[in-house]
């Protein structure tokens, strides 16, 4: 799983990587935790922290200090009268080590 050049051990993609961390959270709390080194992403909703952070770890690059997860409840809503409810959501709060970012505009 790691491939090591020059001495430095380098974390490669998978493809499970990708199953793992849906899209970022894009709000503005989330852009107000991003001045503390966090950024916010949707994930699956069977993710773990350790898998969170070895997929962000993965595809951006960096290095991951702390992984916090929010399930967001789906609420109940009315269309033309029916009742339904939206899915439930889990997001994750990625903190980064000190000097580590991601742009979270550009894709992966």
């Amino acid at each position: 799983m790691a491939k090591v050049f020059g001495g430095k051990p380098q974390k490669t993609a998978d493809i499970r990587h990708y199953d793992v961390i849906l899209s970022p959270h894009i709000t503005e709390k989330a852009t107000m935790l991003s001045e503390h080194n966090a950024v916010v992403f949707k994930v699956a909703n069977s993710a773990s922290k350790p898998e969170i952070k070895a997929a962000v770890e993965a595809l951006f690059n960096v290095k991951v200090t702390g992984v916090n997860t929010i399930v967001q409840k789906g609420k109940t809503k009315k269309w033309k009268g029916t009742p339904y409810t939206k899915s439930d959501i889990k997001k994750a709060i990625v903190t980064l080590a000190d000097g580590q970012s991601i742009d979270v505009t550009t894709g992966v």
